[in-house]
């Protein structure tokens, strides 16, 4: 495939996958495996991590009016009921605590699994199934609140489940958060909301932790590379299309969930997932 519209694909992947629940990581492997990428070469591996920041961009981007208002009415909020403590800023930044800590601290087995197709495919449909279960039984049932309403003990929980992401590849984050806010109470818009909000910290991190990772490989890292006009301009289609297309579906979702709920992409994850399953076997 000519190199252009390899990276033309590559980033609609990205863009399409990154915050929708089905796990852009399992995605973006799964093409890369279709097309043939050598994964361990060092091009490849910042092609993945810039496509990736291309996607994350577009969130403080598209919540930045939502941002502004978090800081323009710390910490008593916009209500006037919270606190230094409480605010959704912290309860957001203390969500993050909890998920890079235990991510730190598994990080060689987060590693570990990463190119297993066949585990990839097994959760896709575990998290199918328990993003169904979960969608049907408390995604249905009338809870108001918003974002603003989030109590300490709901961010901890949220924050604790989103490390299941990049543990078990396939899983997906945004399928954790919004499936632990379901069950601690939210509603649909707000565990979609606070997914959202808690994405950015946390990908920005993960991702700068991984170009960290790759500068310092000697031989197969992006610090060995030499980069011409070639390469940087597919560098550049990839980040641009996964820009444009994270920003489209992040809008899309939005109003999606408002009216309707999460078991589409359940399905889909399990059907996904026993593809990949049978594809993984041959």
């Amino acid at each position: 495939m000519n190199d252009y519209l390899l990276s033309f694909v590559l980033g609609i992947v990205e863009g399409l996958t990154e915050f929708l629940p089905v796990s852009s990581t399992a995605h973006l492997r799964i093409s890369e495996a279709l097309l043939g990428i050598d994964l361990s070469n060092g091009y490849w591996k910042m092609f993945s991590i810039v496509i990736q920041l291309g996607a994350i961009l577009c969130l403080p981007i598209y919540f930045r009016r939502r941002i502004i208002e978090f800081l323009s009415t710390f910490p008593r909020g916009i209500r006037g009921d919270r606190t230094a403590l409480t605010h959704p800023l912290t309860l957001t930044l203390i969500a993050f605590v909890c998920t890079s800590i235990p991510a730190l601290l598994l990080t060689k087995v987060i590693g570990k699994n990463l190119e297993n197709l066949a585990l990839m495919g097994a959760f896709l449909i575990i998290g199918g199934i328990v993003m169904w279960v979960v969608d049907s039984i408390y995604g249905n049932r009338n809870r108001s609140g918003d974002v603003e309403s989030i109590r300490m003990g709901q961010a901890i929980w949220i924050g604790l489940c989103q490390t299941l992401g990049p543990l078990f590849p396939g899983t997906s984050r945004s399928m954790a958060t919004i499936s632990a806010g379901e069950l601690a109470g939210l509603s649909r818009t707000t565990a979609l909301e606070f997914s959202f909000l808690l994405s950015i910290p946390t990908m920005f991190a993960a991702t700068g932790y991984e170009f960290l990772k790759s500068i310092k490989d000697p031989e197969a890292g992006i610090g060995a590379l030499h980069l011409g006009s070639h390469e940087l301009v597919i560098l550049a289609i990839g980040f641009v299309v996964s820009f444009v297309v994270a920003w489209a579906v992040v809008a899309w979702f939005m109003n999606w969930v408002r009216s309707r709920g999460f078991v589409p992409f359940a399905v889909y994850r399990i059907i996904a997932g026993i593809a990949v399953l049978i594809w993984a076997s041959k």
